[in-house]
């Protein structure tokens, strides 16, 4: 009897650790979020148990889980939903019913993730590009991209962009109907991320005529570099988006060694040759007070040139957007840059609006308060359809 009581009693215990979770006080319909993040970490419990057991990588774990919620390319009334490939590359398109007798507008979707999970087969993503498709009659392409731990950096960031200028040639465009003076690049997370990045890649592409007239990054990851960020210490426990999970993504993406891993959580992985490229992410410098928050700056703590050369990429400026050179950074387009207040990567999309109006770029920075990491991914909440429509009315306003 006595082992049953213990039993219930460590049940009851793990159990209440799930369903509860500390939220700010801001947070709109809390109970919902605590129950999404209850599933959430209920799901990170067992990817984290089943790699302890040697039973399947962390990784592949959670992206067994996210691709549950795949779904068909099915067409309807309002939208034409095919798959294909661009440049080898896996690509949804989705494409307005009504008819028009003027070129549309296209967007370039690019999933987030972490470089790890996800799919344009996402419902979410899959309803998000729907939307987009019926609210702007625009054209959109979805694509996907090889993922962590099988493939690493730069083999997402190819995908995309071979994806990318596939489309962008003036035969493809006109099969589709697509104005070529009216295409933009989105992306969320890590898709953000990639936005970002291909948009300053095509800056100096010779082969590339076509210029994007937009992008739009959703709470973006931009950089490697400096893993303690204001935000980094305000909301490295929030379980949208650890900090070790941000950590375990980000690692995984360069490669499979785990002292990579460490070193960046501690961040100790920049060698010191390396020092000049904190000028770009110095948060010191580049925050606005109200997210400074009485934060103290605390110097480099460098460390060997071992990982660097390893795994160059967290130093590479297709992967960390925000190390680009200011000459870069002033030729990109009208850019729309979408933060959340309790994200750990928060101060890494407003370090970047900073950089680009400082550069001459113009931009629109839509901070959201009560927002948090993934929330496009969050399915029946309030602040999921507000941002929803903000995101949609600013690209029906300025595509």
């Amino acid at each position: 009897m006595g082992s049953k009581i213990i039993s219930l009693l460590v049940v009851g215990v793990l159990t209440a650790y799930y369903v509860y979770t500390p939220l700010p006080d801001n947070i709109e319909e809390p109970w919902k979020v605590t129950g999404l993040f209850m599933a959430a970490n209920t799901i990170n419990a067992l990817a984290h148990f089943g790699e302890l057991l040697g039973i399947s990588h962390y990784l592949k774990t959670l992206n067994f889980f996210v691709s549950l919620l795949d779904v068909p390319a099915r067409s309807d009334e309002n939208v034409t939903v095919t798959e294909t490939t661009f440049n080898n590359v896996p690509v949804r398109v989705y494409i307005p019913n009504r008819k028009s007798e003027a070129l549309r507008r296209a967007i370039f979707y690019i999933h987030g993730g972490g470089y790890c999970l996800g799919s344009f087969a996402n419902l979410n993503y899959d309803t998000l590009s729907r939307q987009t498709v019926n609210r702007l009659d625009a054209v959109v392409i979805s694509t996907n991209y090889r993922l962590s731990p099988q493939y690493h950096f730069p083999s997402q960031f190819e995908d995309i962009y071979n994806s990318l200028k596939w489309f962008l040639r003036p035969d493809v465009l006109k099969k589709y109907g697509v104005d070529p003076e009216r295409i933009g690049v989105s992306g969320d997370s890590a898709g953000g991320n990639s936005a970002a990045a291909i948009s300053q890649q095509l800056l100096d592409d010779p082969d590339v005529k076509i210029k994007l007239k937009i992008q739009s990054l959703i709470y973006p990851s931009l950089q490697f570099l400096d893993m303690d960020l204001p935000s980094t210490r305000e909301n490295g426990h929030f379980p949208a988006l650890t900090k070790s999970l941000l950590v375990r993504f980000w690692s995984e993406y360069f490669t499979t060694d785990r002292s990579l891993e460490k070193a960046m959580f501690f961040n100790q992985h920049v060698p010191v040759e390396s020092s000049y490229l904190f000028k770009f992410v110095n948060w010191s410098s580049l925050l606005p007070e109200k997210f400074k928050k009485g934060h103290t700056y605390n110097s480099p703590t460098y460390g060997t040139s071992e990982l660097s050369k390893k795994y160059p990429g967290f130093l590479d400026v297709r992967a960390a957007p925000l190390l680009a050179e200011d000459n870069k950074l002033r030729s990109l387009p009208l850019t729309y840059v979408i933060t959340c207040q309790h994200d750990v990567i928060r101060d890494e999309g407003v370090m970047y609006v900073t950089r680009l109006r400082n550069a001459g770029v113009r931009v629109t920075h839509n901070h959201i308060e009560d927002g948090f990491h993934g929330i496009l991914s969050f399915y029946g909440l309030k602040i999921t359809d507000r941002l929803k429509n903000q995101y949609l009315s600013w690209l029906s306003e300025n595509l």
